[in-house]
């Protein structure tokens, strides 16, 4: 019955305690990431659900406000497509965007024009580049957010010197170029509520710079009802358009790739994720300067030292380095036995004459044994090296 010997590990090979000692770091780190990202997605998920809806009851949803109008005669109906939008639109019927940075410009583009010659009023919500100049004529989004949430109107629309203060503030801030655009609730300088009259039929366009006078459970905050019920319940009908996902893109409007639906702050995300990684790489890969000799805290016999490198040899197939080591190590040794200086030892010319006349009869397999080429397999080398220690042996002899 036969056995399979197994190789004994070498002083290379990594224990399973070292492995774990070099990874539990990255690991722990992992799975401190996942935890954090899993515990702020549900928090997220759990605080925003029904946002901005009129139907829903939660903090960050509208209800309250629908039922403020409902009490004043103004009826409130959901719609989550755009042609159920445009067919809404009219010069009795207040058109709300709830979230318009989620129309593609060709549903900005029809929307817009349903709107602007309608007679009735359009209520945009914290509207964005580009969506803000794709909805609203000759109005632009600040780069810069407005930090501040409670403002004053400064302006002369009626709906928000009754209102007072309100909680426009905190989210975006408007340029426009139109003359008669009424600027209101600014911050530095820059307006956080816009009111835009329409060339024709008495209607108007309204930029929100932020949601937050919708909210439920802001709504009772400062003149923030006050300011809702004027600017929603000007008409007798309101249309809370919602953009969902069965909302498809107008036609012509061409597919939206992956990226596309992935929010900007994920994309600037990752390439910071990117930029870490590789800030991390340059860290660890780094050297400063040559490596500096340090004595060894235990001594290592020259056998294991020898099976370690021989081993490594083997692994990397380098037969070649292998038989230029034995061939380099056997000739300095053989240089002083046969009078040539050890400097001398690696030239043909002073080293195989002295060698021939040691050994003789054997001038050209002394070349090729000890400057030859290297061998084609393992076997080879094996010979290569019994042959090696023969000629030592030979030369040694009395």
């Amino acid at each position: 019955m036969t056995t399979e010997a197994t190789s004994p590990s070498t002083s290379v090979s990594r224990t399973g305690r070292q492995m774990w000692t070099r990874t539990r770091g990255i690991l722990l780190a992992l799975v401190l990431l996942l935890a954090a990202g899993v515990a702020i997605a549900a928090v997220q998920s759990g605080a925003k659900h029904g946002r901005l809806d009129p139907r829903s009851a939660d903090p960050y949803g509208s209800r309250a406000v629908a039922a403020l109008l409902a009490d004043r005669g103004v009826s409130t109906r959901v719609v989550t497509t755009l042609d159920q939008a445009r067919a809404a639109a009219g010069p009795d019927t207040t058109v709300l965007v709830a979230l318009p940075d989620l129309l593609t410009d060709r549903q900005q583009s029809r929307l817009r024009h349903a709107t602007d010659t309608s007679g009735g009023r359009t209520v945009l919500v914290a509207p964005d580049f580009p969506s803000a100049s794709g909805l609203a004529p000759d109005v632009t989004a600040a780069h810069t957010p407005s930090f501040d949430t409670t403002l004053s109107p400064a302006c002369s629309l009626p709906a928000a010197r009754r209102a007072g203060d309100a909680d426009t503030g905190g989210g975006i801030r408007y340029v426009t170029t139109v003359k008669d655009a009424e600027a209101c609730y600014p911050s530095d300088g820059l307006p956080t509520l816009l009111r835009i009259p329409q060339a024709t039929k008495g209607g108007d366009t309204v930029v929100l710079g932020a949601p937050d006078i919708l909210y439920n459970n802001r709504l009772a905050k400062q003149g923030n009802a006050s300011l809702a019920l004027q600017l929603l319940g000007s008409r007798p009908h309101l249309v809370w358009y919602l953009p969902s996902l069965s909302d498809a893109p107008a036609a012509g409007a061409g597919e939206r790739d992956f990226f596309d639906l992935l929010p900007s702050g994920w994309v600037w995300g990752t390439l910071q994720l990117f930029i870490a990684a590789a800030l991390a790489a340059l860290w660890r890969g780094r050297r400063l300067g040559p490596l500096v000799p340090e004595k060894l805290p235990v001594a290592i016999r020259a056998s294991e030292t020898v099976e370690g490198r021989a081993r490594l040899y083997r692994k990397a197939n380098a037969r070649d380095r292998a038989a230029t080591a034995l061939r380099s190590t056997t000739r300095i040794r053989l240089a002083p036995l046969v009078g040539v200086p050890v400097s001398q030892a690696h030239t043909p010319e002073a080293l195989l004459p002295a060698l021939s006349a040691r050994v003789h009869g054997k001038g050209q397999s002394l070349h090729d044994l000890l400057f030859g080429p290297p061998p084609g397999d393992d076997a080879a080398l094996v010979t290569l090296a019994d042959r090696l220690d023969a000629l030592e042996r030979e030369v040694r002899r009395p």
